[in-house]
């Protein structure tokens, strides 16, 4: 378990600093230092943003193929206030399904709205609800699960879509690095405590599917550079916690499938969408970025389709489930995520870092 932690140190606690006076060539180092561990995962990751960019405009874009009705299953949706969320949500609603969005805010009512008003004020409010769920809280992930169970609802499908991107250096209310915290802990935490609602409710020919909304920065793996750096990166940040969520969904599946459950794991690529994901660029990039997304990037609605696909194919059941989805295919991701060794330390250790066991 020790190279886990070490691994993913920046995560689990803050960065050493010292008050000792430092000799003009030490600062000058520690200066060079940390420029190199702030500006190198910055141009990393802009630059492999580049190239998917440029992979994706000559790409055909996946298009959702007609999914069969989900009436009478309910679904869990995280951050489905907008963007991607926004669009899974959508689409379940309408093929039938009870919807659940995990948001900050319960107030958010404008999903609702608008279908009531697509659907001349038919729609009922049993087919969509709101309920508050904070994955920077891990209080609020228990209390979040605790009501849904005390429902007695059926889960078929849940989708751990939330997450922030290079956000400035801080901590959940737990203690845990942002990225690492929302993106991968919270979701962790929110999957454990409701897998055997997950299991009861799948059944063969018919699993139940937990959708894990990554991105193609996990291929960009700064382990190894963690282990040396002091100074905090939210590049390197968001990227490892990307990792860290595939790591999840592999060894999930694979429990999964070495238990016999009716339950299947996969991680799930949008692309490049035009969201509010991207809001903390840096203030140049975050202006061209918002000139030029709605030209290049994804819709919403187009991201949300492989998550759809996921989530609701007939292609994907049973057997057939699991892996990393990009653009409507299965691909091969890092070698990192089949690494047995790490995916089963940094579940122990996150079981741990929760008090699982």
């Amino acid at each position: 378990m020790q190279p886990i932690r070490r691994t993913f140190a920046r995560f689990l606690r803050a960065a050493p600093s010292s008050s000792a006076p430092l000799a003009p060539s030490q600062h000058a180092a520690l200066m060079l230092s940390a420029a190199r561990s702030c500006l190198l995962p910055a141009v990393r990751l802009y630059l492999f943003g580049v190239k998917v960019l440029l992979v994706q405009l000559f790409s055909r874009t996946f298009r959702l193929p007609v999914m069969p009705r989900q009436d009478g299953k309910v679904a869990i949706v995280t951050g489905g206030s907008r963007g991607i969320g926004y669009e899974v949500a959508r689409h379940m609603v309408r093929l039938g399904a009870h919807v659940i969005i995990g948001i900050v805010s319960p107030a958010v009512r404008r999903i609702g709205e608008e279908y009531r008003e697509a659907k001349g004020n038919i729609m009922t409010m049993s087919e969509m609800e709101f309920m508050k769920l904070d994955l920077a809280s891990l209080q609020s992930v228990r209390k979040f699960v605790h009501i849904f169970k005390q429902r007695d609802l059926q889960l078929n499908i849940l989708v751990n879509n939330a997450g922030v991107m290079l956000v400035p250096e801080g901590r959940t209310e737990d203690g845990f690095e942002q990225h690492f915290g929302v993106n991968y802990l919270g979701h962790f935490l929110l999957t454990w405590l409701l897998l055997d609602t997950l299991k009861d409710s799948g059944k063969c020919g018919l699993f139940s599917r937990v959708v894990h909304v990554s991105s193609s920065a996990h291929r960009i793996v700064f382990l190894a550079f963690s282990l040396s750096s002091q100074y905090y990166s939210a590049h390197a940040a968001y990227c490892d916690s990307k990792l860290a969520q595939l790591l999840l969904s592999s060894h999930l599946h694979q429990e999964l499938q070495s238990g016999g459950f009716p339950l299947s794991s996969c991680a799930v690529d949008p692309g490049m969408v035009d969201s509010a994901l991207y809001r903390h660029l840096w203030t140049p990039l975050c202006l061209a970025q918002s000139a030029i997304a709605r030209l290049l990037f994804r819709t919403p609605a187009e991201g949300a389709s492989t998550v759809l696909y996921a989530a609701l194919s007939p292609a994907l059941e049973g057997e057939c489930g699991g892996g990393y989805w990009a653009n409507g295919h299965r691909e091969m991701t890092t070698p990192p995520t089949f690494d047995p060794q790490l995916q089963l330390s940094l579940w122990e250790t996150s079981l741990q870092l929760l008090g699982l066991q």
